[in-house]
């Protein structure tokens, strides 16, 4: 007895793509020690994809290597009030390895503003 399957397969497929921006970050990414990538390796890989794009800030802390700042931000704000943000807010969450990416968006408002 032969079975004959007439059955059609049909597929189904959902597509969708968007444009990407390289680095896959906007702000800041913060490096912890003992990373794989390496300050070294990943200041290379920024100088190829956005030449003159961000700052290697090296980090004295127990848990941070080196952050990777866009040049935008620190034209608003200085590197000095940058590390204790970070300090403050993101250091105490990095585990060894880590590469952890920081969106640091800046707003700046004027009130009271005299004109005479």
């Amino acid at each position: 007895m032969h079975i004959r399957d007439h059955s059609h397969i049909n597929y189904s497929i959902s597509l969708s793509f968007e444009e990407i921006k390289l680095p896959p970050f906007q702000d800041i990414l913060v490096l912890a020690k003992n990373s794989p990538q390496g300050k070294l390796g990943l200041s290379k890989s920024f100088e190829l994809l956005v030449p003159n794009g961000f700052h290697l800030i090296e980090i004295n802390d127990d848990k941070v290597e080196a952050i990777f700042v866009n040049k935008k931000i620190l034209n608003k704000i200085s590197v000095s009030k940058i590390i204790e943000i970070l300090k403050a807010k993101v250091f105490q969450y990095i585990s060894e390895g880590e590469l952890l990416m920081v969106d640091f968006k800046i707003t700046i408002s004027y009130t009271n503003i005299e004109i005479s």
